[in-house]
């Protein structure tokens, strides 16, 4: 029967190998560990859709550190929550992210992004959020944008899918455009969600919106209303107002 090697060949003793199979091993758990989610369930999923076209370059950059306020919120409450960032920019591109429910994770990914010049795809938005929804529960969808360039008639169809799978969409709306109000309005109302406005120049606003949807997401409407108990900004309080009356 021939002898076992031993590890000592090339001047290698066994207590070096196994050092180093430790240390390969870390290596790799470490590695996988940065794209792998906390363990157990989610407590709530959350879709968070930002239109990354030319003039929305100043928003996003604050959106990038505002978001942590969705993680912020819900582990102030005990909860956990996924969320996955989707974004269109130029003329055909519209991507998403993998789920993660670290705020630096989401931060790191949309520093890497920046706006281009296009046309607006909320379409193609909402279509894949009807997909995301039909293998697991989504439930809400936060949109940001400040201009619509599409056929409402065409979103309203994608809009009752959403709606008959309890996704309800946020739709908040940065600057005045009235074509750009009327859809988010009518998209929110479809879906059971809520319209709101936000000056860009306060970034107090829209962390408070960011918020209050992470609370619902998790915790429903009691979550919602204890987040905006805890905040004095008046649309958080429209939103509970809003989700009221439709539910």
């Amino acid at each position: 029967m021939p002898k076992e090697k031993t590890a000592s060949k090339n001047n290698i003793t066994p207590e070096a190998s196994s050092r180093a199979d430790v240390a390969a091993f870390l290596t790799k758990a470490n590695t996988l560990a940065k794209g792998a989610p906390a363990s157990g369930p989610a407590n709530g999923r959350l879709i968070f859709a930002m239109d990354a076209t030319a003039s929305r370059q100043p928003s996003w950059d604050n959106a990038a550190v505002l978001q942590a306020e969705m993680f912020d919120a819900v582990s102030g409450i005990g909860s956990t929550l996924d969320i996955q960032l989707v974004f269109f920019r130029g003329l055909s591109e519209c991507k998403a992210s993998g789920w993660c429910r670290d705020a630096s994770r989401l931060r790191d990914y949309m520093t890497k992004v920046s706006c281009r010049a296009g046309h607006t795809q909320l379409g193609r938005v909402l279509t894949h959020v009807e997909g995301q929804a039909s293998d697991k529960k989504i439930n809400a969808l936060i949109y940001v944008g400040d201009c619509f360039e599409e056929d409402l008639d065409n979103l309203a169809g994608v809009a009752g899918q959403l709606a008959l799978k309890g996704v309800r969409a946020f739709m908040f709306q940065e600057g005045f455009d009235p074509k750009a109000e009327t859809a988010f309005r009518e998209i929110a109302r479809i879906t059971g969600g809520a319209f709101a406005r936000f000056d860009a120049n306060a970034a107090d606003h829209l962390r408070a919106l960011l918020g209050a949807v992470a609370s619902f997401a998790v915790g429903g409407i009691a979550a919602l209303d204890d987040y905006a108990g805890r905040n004095a900004a008046k649309d958080v309080k429209l939103l509970s107002a809003q989700l009221r009356k439709r539910s």
